[in-house]
């Protein structure tokens, strides 16, 4: 993560998002047209969600070590007609929900990227991979030619079940915050911001486990004892990844090394929701296409209408739905931001506001560079 040096002078935009929460506000300004569409997205985001975390779960638990998962996205209720749906892509597009988890999956962090190189994870992997590979000659010979595959299928397995834990979550925090809009009880843009800080504060230290049951017995791969929790070892890795980091989109920059256009410091990586262009969504190949395609058929109906209001109606609607998701994303940001500072942003304590300014420097240096400036 890039710091600021202590003497460094904010820019006078990022000094204007400071004050902006200290004054209780959110990353994005509050606004009538911002809480329509934040509110909406994140319904139409908040039944993706369900559908993905479900898929993930599913993945985790009964496809587990099933090298060619031909089926694993019928959530074991396969049938001809879904068979045909699937190949008509009459369906929710679960290879975005892969995509996010291989993104945490590569960039790691937390708690949980540390406990998968442990001895102890090493050794439950062992255990499991035995039990599955029992009476499988194929899956035994190649786990003795290659020792470390099928260890590192499970640490994959493992970012599908943290990633689904994760968005099982979200996906009921953003169907309730919805809820109380349409019962008049959110009604601005730091309403969606608390909303989201006592929904991850609520969370912040459940437990973060997961088993697998394997010819009829469980087998533990993530204990209790690994001491994982909801916030720190699923939600801040997936922000970092997902919302900063993820990957260059392939077809919009070089992975030449010679075009140098892609940064070898993994840490500079700006490829976030935060940071992407809307522009290119739609584009074959841009994988948030995915999200912004399941999204369009669960748009509220006052959001659709909002967007057929402005200019060029649907002839654009994917790029509408891309803006609208990652206002609602700064939102979360913002959420999240509040409930890891060291005191509310609001304080007037000189010594509390000095710890404060310490949290938020390297944090606005990096939203420098971010969308925030164009989405007002």
């Amino acid at each position: 993560m890039s710091t600021l040096l202590p003497n460094k002078a904010i820019a006078p935009e990022l000094e204007a998002v400071k004050k902006r929460l200290e004054q209780g506000g959110a990353l994005l300004p509050d606004s009538d047209d911002n809480l329509i569409e934040v509110v909406g997205i994140l319904k139409s985001y908040g039944v993706i969600l369900g559908e993905y975390y479900r898929n993930l779960t599913f993945i985790s638990e009964h496809q587990f070590l099933v090298i060619l998962p031909f089926f694993k996205f019928f959530n074991n209720k396969f049938s001809l007609g879904k068979l045909g749906k699937h190949l008509w892509h009459d369906r929710i597009n679960f290879e975005f929900a892969e995509y996010c988890m291989k993104s945490m999956f590569w960039h790691g962090g937390g708690g949980l990227d540390a406990y998968l190189d442990t001895e102890d994870f090493k050794q439950r992997a062992q255990l499991a991979i035995a039990a599955k590979v029992k009476g499988n000659p194929l899956m035994s010979t190649m786990n003795n030619l290659f020792p470390d595959f099928l260890l590192e299928q499970v640490r994959l397995m493992t970012y599908y079940s943290a990633l689904g834990y994760f968005w099982s979550f979200m996906s009921p925090m953003f169907l309730i915050l919805s809820d109380r809009y349409e019962r008049g009880e959110i009604k601005s843009i730091p309403d969606v911001v608390q909303h989201v800080q006592d929904g991850l504060v609520a969370a912040a230290a459940v437990p973060y486990t997961y088993k697998v049951a394997i010819a009829g017995q469980d087998y533990e791969i993530v204990p209790a004892s690994a001491n994982l929790s909801f916030l720190m070892d699923t939600a801040v890795p997936y922000v970092e990844a997902i919302f900063f980091r993820s990957f260059p989109f392939r077809g919009t920059v070089s992975y030449n090394a010679q075009a140098h256009q892609i940064s070898q410091d993994i840490s500079q990586f700006n490829y976030g929701v935060l940071y992407a262009d809307p522009l290119p969504v739609g584009g074959a190949g841009i994988p948030p296409t995915l999200l912004m395609q399941d999204m369009r058929h669960f748009l509220p109906e006052y959001l659709h209408n909002f967007y057929l209001q402005t200019s060029r109606g649907e002839e654009d609607l994917l790029v509408k739905i891309c803006l609208s998701f990652q206002k609602s994303m700064f939102c979360v940001t913002t959420g999240a931001l509040r409930g890891l500072a060291p005191y509310p942003f609001e304080t007037s304590d000189p010594q509390e506001q000095q710890a404060n300014d310490k949290f938020l420097a390297p944090w606005l240096d990096r939203l420098s560079q971010s969308r925030l400036y164009t989405l007002q």
